[in-house]
Parts: C-alpha cells; structure tokens; sequence
C-alpha cells in the first residue's frame, strides 16, 4: 500500500465531492463538511477504495470494481477527475455504525452502508466525511450485502436530484445538469470486470463473461437468450427490451415460412402464367405497339421488350398474395396478443405487476423539478409537489408542432424532387437506350423503367437517412424544451414526433408508388402534367407491384444492413480510438473505472433507437407485405442478427447502463396496435389498385370467351387502342411510322366509337370488383381480428390465479400480525384464548341441538 497523502476538499452530501482550491466556472460552489482525502490510497483489487485529489479539479474515489458508480469531473490539466461510488454483492440494509473516533451521521448513499476505519465516520446523505481509510475487510463485508442493481439504481436517483448552488434565484441540482454544463465528464456504474474471462476467487461472479459467453456469440443464434440474467445485470427496462425483440423475431419464423411458400408458388408458376406467356409470344406481344412513355424523346415500342420483367413481376402477383394479404392480417393480431400476455407473465415473473404507481412517484425529472416556481396539492399522495402551469408551457407546444409539420413537409418535398427525378431521367434512358445498339441486349433486362426506379430508389435511401440525421436532433432539443414532467412523458413526446416523422420520411416514396403512381395519367393526348411541365409516371404493362416491390425491397433491406454496420462498427472504432490515446491494455496501469470509461455511453435514448428501429421494420413487415411475401424473411435474418449485435455491443463496447424498471414496452404497443390496424387496409387497396389481381378475375369471370384457356386474351383486353393521328405535334415523336395505333394500358372505348376514349363498362366494372374487394377483405379480417381479442385474455389464467393467491395470503399475513398485536395489546395467552373459544363454540353448538331436539 502506498503511503496516502492527506489533502483538503468540501463535501456536499448525497456523494458529491469536490476540492476547497477550484477553478472559476469549473466546479459549482459546494457546501457542506470537510473532506481530508487521499492521493493514490491502494486497497487491494475487487471490493477496494481509492481516491485520487487532482490539482486544480476534482476527486475520483472507486468503491468496488461491482456495482460501482462512476462520476467524472473538471480535474487537472493532465488528468480529468472523477468519482466512483458503489459496491455489490446480495441485498442488505445499512445501519449506523462507528469506528474509532468517527460517529453515525444518517443514511449512506442509496441506503448503503460507508464505513471508515482510524477516525473515520461513514460518509451519510448530508453528513461528512473524516480523516482515515476503509479496511479491506471492512469493505467486502459490507459490500457484499448490497444488490447491485439497487444499489446503481438508488445512487443515480439521488444524484439526479442533489441540489449543488443557487444562481439567479432558482436552484440548481442534478447530476445530468452538471453533465450538460461539463462540470463532470461523465457518470455511469461499472461493469463486473473483462468479459473475456472470468473472475477469479474470492472475487464476485463475473456476470459480464457469461453474458458474453452465452449471450452475445453470434454461433449461439439457435440458443434462448437468458433473459433473467440479462434482466439482472441491465434491469428491467432493457430485459424487457429483449424479451419483446426475441418474442417478435420467433412470430416472424411463422409468417417467414408462409411467405416463403407463397414465393416458391409462384416461381413454379411462373412459367404457366398465361399473361406473361402472351406478353413474351412474339406473334402476340412482338405485335402489340405500346404508346411512348413520354413526350417527344421517346419512341413507340414493343410489348414482348418486357417480357423478363412480366416474368419477374408474377413471382409476387400471383393468386396467393390475396391469401397472404389475409393470413398477415390475422398473424399481426396474434402477436400482439398473445404479447400482451408474455408481457402480463413477464410482469409477474419480475415483480412490476405494481411498478406503475411507484414509476409516477419515483421518477420525477430534475429539469422539470429546477424549472416549476409553483407547488400544487397531490390528490393522492396529499402532499406538495412540483406544479408548471399549461399556459407556460403551450408556446412551446406549438413551435414544436410547427416544427415536426415543417420537417414531414420537407419529406414530402423531397420525395416530390425525386419524382421529378425520375420523370426527367426516364426520358433520358429511354432515348439512351434507343441509340446505343450495343444497349439492345441489355434493354431486355433492365428496360427504362427498371432503370429509373432502381436509381430513384436509391437516391430516396440516401435522402431518408441525411433527413433522419439532422431530425433526430431537433426533435430531441425541441422535446427537452417542453420540460415534460417524468422520464415517462418525455421519451412519450420525444416518441410521437420521431415516429411521425419517420413514418413519413420511410413510407412516402412506397405510399406514392402503391396507390398514386400510374392512378392518374390519363391516356395518350390527354395525359396530365406534374407543374404543367413533367408527364406523370406510368406503371409497366404488369402493374405498378414490381416497382413498389423494388422500392420495399432497396429502403427495407438497406436501411437494416445500414443500421447493423453503424451499431457495430461506430462504437468499435471510438472505443479503439480511446484505447490507442490510453497507451497501455495493462489492467495494473489501466483500472477498471478507466477501460469503462473508454467505452462508448449506451445514453439515455440508446434503448429509444432500439425499439424505433424494431417499429420502422415492424411497418415494412405488414404494411406493404403484400407486395413483397419475403419481408417476414428478410426481418427474421436481420433480427436474428440484430440480437447478437446488440448483446455484444452493450457487454463489449458500451458503458454499463443504469438499471431502471418498466412493466411493459410502454407507447411502442399502441403505436403497433395502430400500424397493425392500418396495416389491413393498406395491403387490401395493394391487391385491389397496385396488384392485377382483381382485373384478371374481372376478365376470367365476365369477359372470357375461351372455355379451355379462361385467361387467353386477357393481354390484348387489357390494352386500349389509340389513333396517332390523334397525338398534339408537341408530344409526338418525329418521323413516320408504318403503322396507325399503338395500345396503352387501360380500359376506354376505341378511336372509331363515338364515345372514344372514355371509359367503356369494363372499366366501372373493375373498379366495382376493386371496391367490394376492399370492403369484403377488410371486414372480414377485421372480424377475425376482433374473435381472436376476445378470445385471447390479456392475462393467463394461471397468472390471475397467482397474482390473486398472493394478494389473500398478503390479507392473511396482515389479519393474523393486526390479531397478534391486538394479543399482545390486550395481554391475553394466546393457548388461553384459543381454550376460551373453543369453550364459546362448543356451549353453542350444544344450544342449537337442544332447540333442534325440542
């Protein structure tokens, strides 16, 4: 042990230390007892105490390498000081005790006990702190009593709430404001100890190393997580976390491998797909001169040019999308109740079924706390608490509505310029693709159309995530600024607006291409213009669900692969960044509290990122699924990936986290009930005005004249005719052509009718068929939907049973303690008392018979 070297600081109770000699606007002005500490005061490994007393800045004291919680400060120029304050070990309750000459002076910080040796005194809420050092024994004794959950839990919520100085009139206090204003660095606990081996005897469990052994190895992906231990180390919040990442990604292996059938469906039928075999038939398709896709650069062309495409396009539009459209709709309702009910067994399981009364009392935010001026009367609690009018807070309201308006507004812009995008870029690689011979091969596989949605969906990619980046630091200012109340109400708020804005700025540009693109083109001389200038988008012959395939498929899996190479490699480069400025790996040179604080801070909104990035894929998975049947597969292989990435970033490469409770996965379950809701009627109007299902049943039933080949013709039915003659010179191309009409897809009366180019009857009919499809489909999924809620309770039976077995013997145990007391109370034996009644009972039971006898 080396020799300790006595200084003098100032002590400010609840654990904040800090010198008397501090710089101006470094540390805040303490008060409070005096604090003698000392330099470089070795005792020992796991379960020691060292503290070191920097030169102009603070105080670093280390209780235990377990359980430890770490604050750093304004230190020296050479070195940044800190604190560390924490211990672990089971559970236990601290009492006053006294060593030498040191006396008790109240509660230690997070009820723990902090005991000194010599003339030391323990270190209490308020109280101060005495010349001399802890002894080792001492330390593991009472270190090993205290949990180390509660213990980081109870020491952040006082520290959150130490009130540190005076300016301006109002108070200041809380740690996160001190960390704001960089007085300390940082603070956080510590974690077990190396997760790349155990610890050795007589030390605690390493509970880091077998979380890293077991959990986060991407060869254990077929095993269970441990969830309780998981829970444990990182509390309830982010075991709950996932549990619920976990449970989704086993209900998606059921809709994956539906999906999947529906897939191979259709690419064994592919080749038996009567449109597209016409499509590709050169005397039929070859023969068919289709409209030019746009105005003057384009030229007319032939159908068969996208009989690849026709091909590619059946492997998702075929028969079974209806049924898989339905089955989704019904898989979404059994996952969210049958989570209700892992999430009621969970909340038994971990003791939260009361955690919501205690959440509302306990988790107060300290600005909302610094901010309020006014005190009003809990009707519950009956006492005086923190009050902040509504008025004060509206202006703030509505700037922070006007902002996410603004923001959805800018998304919205921006798809608008992508669509001009590909309205001006197809002109181009149509006439592109005309001129260069050596393209011709090429046109038979990615045709104009192809081309440009390809291109404009990855230009879409990129703008959702430059958008997202500066969003999400705008809307984490604005919703600070609302000073909501609790931890609760603030990630409510901080919530809505991100996820509003991330359904628009992720689902735009599909929304666009499902039910706008391609609905209101017109026809050939009557087209319609996008600012009078750009002729809007038309959908390939098949349909406009290969394009909206495509771009499901490009924002979907790119925004996945995006998001788990930014997880693991950004906090991997930064903690290597920091080790290689360390120097040394040596663990004798380089403690605990600093290779953790090397590590990269998870933050109080890391666990928020988490579950918005499980929703935004959530949408994917139901919104659009039924144009695209293997987003269920793509979601299940990217979560099971995303589970290992996060359980070994937060064991290997984040700072331990402090442990907080909740019940359930909190706003996110309406937000999915929602999306789950709509989620039916978006893929109902996909199959009824995207997919081309409803008019092939429309010509299969009515206008099919082909008794052997019901679907012979449907091609040339579903192709209007139009005169050229009848093109404006400004949208025609130049020269002359040796044929006199070219087709385009709708349903309108020819240019020899008197009515000519207005819509004929199969027209109305199909939009009749779409509607009662719509309407059919939803309710009948909806009543399903509906049987399966009520079917399914909220809360298992055995559940209920428990919960209710254990609130009769709670009665119990308080009527027998009330009986016993009122016993002692009335100083009667009990044997006497019992002999008493019995004698009662007896005389009674005996008058009874004789009154039956008589």
């Amino acid at each position: 042990m080396r020799r300790p070297y006595i200084g003098r600081g100032s002590f400010k109770g609840e654990g904040f230390f800090s010198p008397t000699r501090q710089k101006k606007k470094t540390l805040p002005n303490w008060e409070g007892g005096s604090l003698p500490v000392a330099r470089r005061v070795g005792l020992g490994s796991s379960g020691s105490m060292r503290t070191w007393l920097t030169g102009g800045g603070s105080i670093r004291t280390a209780c235990g390498d377990r359980g430890g919680f770490r604050l750093e400060g304004s230190g020296s120029p050479g070195e940044p000081g800190f604190l560390v304050v924490g211990g672990s070990g089971g559970k236990g309750r601290a009492k006053p005790v006294e060593n030498g000459a040191g006396r008790p002076t109240g509660p230690g910080v997070g009820g723990s006990r902090g005991e000194t040796g010599g003339r030391g005194s323990r270190a209490g809420t308020g109280g101060s702190l005495s010349r001399g050092a802890l002894p080792l024994k001492s330390w593991r004794r009472w270190a090993t009593r205290i949990s180390s959950k509660c213990w980081r839990r109870k020491v952040y919520y006082i520290l959150s709430r130490c009130p540190f100085g005076i300016e301006d009139g109002k108070k200041r206090f809380g740690i996160e404001r001190l960390l704001t204003s960089n007085t300390y660095s940082s603070a956080y606990p510590l974690h077990d100890g190396q997760y790349w081996k155990p610890s050795e005897p007589p030390n605690p469990t390493n509970e880091r190393y077998i979380l890293h052994k077991n959990w986060a190895r991407f060869s254990y992906f077929y095993k269970e997580q441990p969830l309780d231990l998981i829970k444990n180390y990182y509390g309830e919040k982010i075991g709950i976390y996932f549990v619920f990442l976990g449970y989704y990604t086993e209900m998606l292996f059921f809709a994956a491998v539906v999906g999947l059938a529906c897939f191979i469906y259709g690419l064994l039928s592919m080749d038996h797909n009567t449109s597209s075999t016409e499509i590709c038939d050169p005397e039929i398709g070859g023969q068919m001169i289709m409209c030019p896709l746009c105005d003057q650069v384009c030229d007319y062309w032939r159908l068969n040019s996208t009989c690849l495409a026709s091909k590619f396009s059946h492997l998702f539009d075929n028969e079974s999308t209806v049924f898989f459209a339905i089955f989704m709709g019904i898989w979404v309702t059994l996952f969210l109740e049958f989570w209700k009910q892992r999430q009621a067994r969970l909340e038994y399981e971990w003791d939260l079924v009361d955690f919501e009364e205690e959440q509302q009392q306990l988790q107060l935010r300290p600005e909302f706390e610094a901010m309020c001026k006014h005190r009003k009367l809990n009707a519950v609690t009956k006492e005086m608490e923190p009050y902040m009018p509504l008025y004060t807070r509206i202006p703030w309201y509505f700037f922070s509505g006007a902002t996410v308006t603004l923001w959805m507004s800018l998304v919205i812009a921006s798809m608008v310029a992508v669509i001009v995008y590909r309205l001006s870029v197809f002109a181009t690689f149509a006439s592109f693709m005309e001129s260069d011979a050596s393209l011709k091969q090429v046109k038979s596989v990615l045709t104009p159309q192809i081309a440009t949605s390809l291109t404009g969906s990855c230009l879409n990619f990129i703008v959702i995530l430059i958008l997202n980046f500066f969003y999400e630091r705008i809307s984490a200012w604005i919703t600070k600024m609302e000073i909501p109340r609790t931890y609760q109400e603030y990630e409510s708020s901080l919530t809505l607006k991100m996820f509003l804005f991330q359904f628009v700025n992720f689902y735009s540009a599909c929304f666009y291409v499902a039910f706008f693109k391609g609905k209101f083109v017109g026809y050939p001389g009557g087209y319609t213009y996008l600012f009078n200038e750009w002729r809007g988008e038309e959908c390939d012959p098949g349909g406009c669900l290969i394009e909206l395939t495509t771009q499901l498929t490009i924002i979907m899996t790119g925004k996945q692969i995006f998001g788990n190479i930014k997880e693991a490699i950004y906090p991997l480069a930064l903690n290597w960044w920091r080790r290689r400025k360390a120097r040394t790996n040596s663990e004798k040179l380089y403690s605990r509290w600093e290779q953790d604080h090397d590590l990269e801070s998870f933050g109080p909104l890391g666990l928020f990122y988490e579950y918005l990035e499980t929703v935004i894929q959530f949408g994917f998975v139901t919104l659009f699924v039924a144009s695209f049947p293997l987003a269920p597969l793509l979601a299940l292989i990217n979560n099971i990936v995303e589970i290992r990435v996060d359980a070994w970033k937060l064991t290997t490469q984040y700072r331990r986290t402090v442990a907080s409770k909740a019940h359930s996965i909190g706003v996110w379950q309406d937000i999915l009930y929602g999306m789950a809701v709509l989620s039916v009627a978006t893929n109902a109007f996909i199959v009824a005005f995207t997919s081309d299902i409803i008019p092939r049943l429309v010509y299969y039933y009515a206008y099919s004249t082909n008794t052997t080949q019901p679907m012979r013709g449907y091609v040339n039915n579903s192709l209007s005719v139009f005169l050229i003659a009848d093109f404006p010179n400004h949208t025609a191309p130049s020269g002359k052509r040796d044929f006199i009409t070219c087709r385009y897809r709708d349903y309108r009366h020819p240019p020899d009718d008197e009515n000519k180019y207005f819509h004929n009857m199969q027209f109305w009919h199909v939009l009749a068929a779409k509607m009662t499809f719509i309407i059919v489909m939803e309710h009948v999924v909806f009543l399903v939907k509906f049987l399966l809620a009520w079917m399914i309770p909220d809360v298992p039976k055995h559940v209920v049973e428990r919960i209710k077995r254990e609130k009769l013997m709670t009665i119990k145990i308080l009527h027998d303690f009330e009986l016993n007391k009122l016993k002692e109370n009335l100083g009667i034996n009990s044997d006497e008392l019992a002999k008493h009644v019995m004698i009662e009972e007896n005389k009674a039971q005996l008058a009874k018979s004789t009154v039956y006898s008589s």
